[in-house]
């Protein structure tokens, strides 16, 4: 219901003419309906995409401090995805993902970060492109790692632009596009207090249970989001751009982040700070506006959706599943859809101590529950800390985690919670538990549904040829790691 009524709220902005400038003529018929394009056109499409946006940021998803006008409004004239996952919370598997519209375990090396992924792997930009898209990019699409190492000949997201303005002017006339809108916001490192600075106290932002309300944490949040504003006002240009070239009307837009924020806990964790994220679309004539879909969706339903949208055939090897009848509504797609999705992660930094092989993990998030099975619990979720070397790698620095570092003995509870071992399994009860800090595994209350998630997980992995189910996990621990070592 709050959704509901901050989707009127936006709406109404919208059209009342509350927003100015390209933001007044992208928005300023987000309740009228449009038709299909004509006979013989097809649809473009306009992915844009921010670098660790994640849930709740954003206004309409009822973060009050978060400034999001563009993504609200886009929410207002389209249909909001309120339980939208990525496949894995880091960044290159999440990309390849997306990319390939494949759970991230199924794509070899490519379900690490700074890896590579191979041409066995069909990407819905270069399916496009062959089908008579101009296809393109900007700022951060794939990556990062190296999309040549095995035998690839053009960049998995099409070729990079230095603009989207730069990209439409070099379309031939009349053909379709797809073009991926990327950010390296709100990635860190920030300008520290840029937030206060934007406009935004840090007095009004929402401090999630797993850290200690502090000064220091509230203005990290706060910085954090004036990032986010500022990959928000990049969409806004870019649809105004649309509007100007008269596509607008043409065009399937989505808006999203390829995981959770970059704070303790969040990046890199099957919690929902970690994989949740937000996701609006926005198609023409497609479904009624300022519609809240609470079906539960991947970031991997994206290709096969657009792929769809345009008319082109999607590979039997995509395990997602489109989008198009949820946009559309039709009769029956509610009731038959998915009730959970599997996550999951293998190695991002090389921070494990002993060897570099990640920190594995599954999960299936579901409705009310969210099960996790940490494969190694041996291992140290956030890498591990030793002399000499930077403490918990896989958690991204900054004054939060700095914060929690200094201050261990003060927070022990804050501080397990994000960088302590964690056990085999864990259970959280999504109704009365939001941010998944109190684990019911060991409670006899709940073993009849830890068994039943187990095995439901077990199921899943095996069909989907999840090799730690199925054999051939030994690719996530030798597959080269391409980046830097420091």
């Amino acid at each position: 219901m709050i959704l509901r009524a901050l989707l009127v709220v936006a709406s109404l902005a919208a059209l009342s003419g509350a927003r100015s400038g390209s933001q007044e003529r992208v928005h300023e018929r987000a309740q009228e309906s449009s038709p299909e394009p004509s006979e013989g056109s097809r649809w473009n499409v306009l992915f844009a995409i921010a670098d660790d946006w994640g849930w709740p940021h954003a206004g309409v998803l009822g973060d009050s401090a978060a400034r999001t006008p563009t993504f609200d409004g886009l929410a207002a004239s389209g249909v909001l995805f309120d339980r939208a996952f990525v496949s894995s919370p880091s960044c290159t598997p999440s990309r390849n993902a997306i990319l390939t519209g494949q759970h991230f375990f199924r794509l070899g090396e490519g379900a690490n970060l700074w890896s590579t992924l191979g041409p066995e792997h069909e990407v819905y930009p270069l399916l496009l492109e062959d089908a008579g898209y101009h296809v393109g990019h900007w700022r951060k699409a794939w990556g990062p790692g190296n999309w040549k190492a095995q035998g690839r000949e053009r960049n998995p997201a099409g070729r990079r632009y230095q603009s989207f303005e730069a990209f439409l002017d070099a379309r031939p006339s009349g053909t379709p596009f797809c073009f991926w809108l990327g950010a390296s916001d709100p990635h860190r490192p920030y300008v520290r207090a840029s937030g206060a600075a934007s406009g935004i106290d840090p007095a009004d932002v929402d401090v999630p249970p797993p850290y200690p309300d502090a000064p220091v944490i509230r203005g990290d949040i706060a910085d954090y989001l004036a990032e986010v504003e500022r990959f928000d006002a990049d969409v806004g240009r870019a649809l105004a751009l649309l509007q100007e070239h008269g596509e607008l009307e043409r065009t399937v837009v989505v808006m999203t982040g390829d995981h959770g924020w970059p704070f303790p806990r969040g990046k890199t964790n099957l919690y929902d700070l970690g994989s949740r994220v937000p996701l609006v679309v926005r198609w023409p004539g497609a479904g009624s506006a300022g519609r809240v879909e609470e079906r539960i969706v991947s970031l991997i339903d994206l290709a096969p959706t657009f792929l769809e949208a345009c008319g082109v055939p999607v590979p039997e090897a995509m395990t997602g599943r489109s989008l198009v009848p949820l946009l559309r509504s039709e009769p029956g797609t509610r009731a038959s859809w998915r009730d959970a999705v599997v996550l999951g992660r293998e190695r991002h930094t090389v921070a494990q101590r002993g060897h570099d092989g990640g920190y594995p993990m599954r999960a299936l998030r579901g409705e009310r529950w969210l099960y996790v099975r940490n494969i190694e619990p041996e291992g140290w979720p956030a890498g591990w800390e030793a002399p000499g070397k930077r403490p918990f790698r896989d958690c991204d620095n900054g004054p939060t985690k700095s914060y929690l570092l200094d201050h261990r003995d003060e927070h022990p509870t804050a501080f397990d919670l994000c960088f302590g071992r964690r056990p085999a399994e864990e259970l959280f009860d999504l109704t009365s538990d939001r941010y998944q800090v109190e684990d019911l595994a060991s409670d006899p209350a709940h073993a009849e549904t830890l068994v039943a998630l187990r095995a439901r997980l077990d199921v899943r992995l095996r069909t989907l040829g999840d090799p730690r189910s199925v054999g051939g996990a030994e690719v996530f621990r030798t597959g080269a790691y391409r980046g830097s070592r420091r």
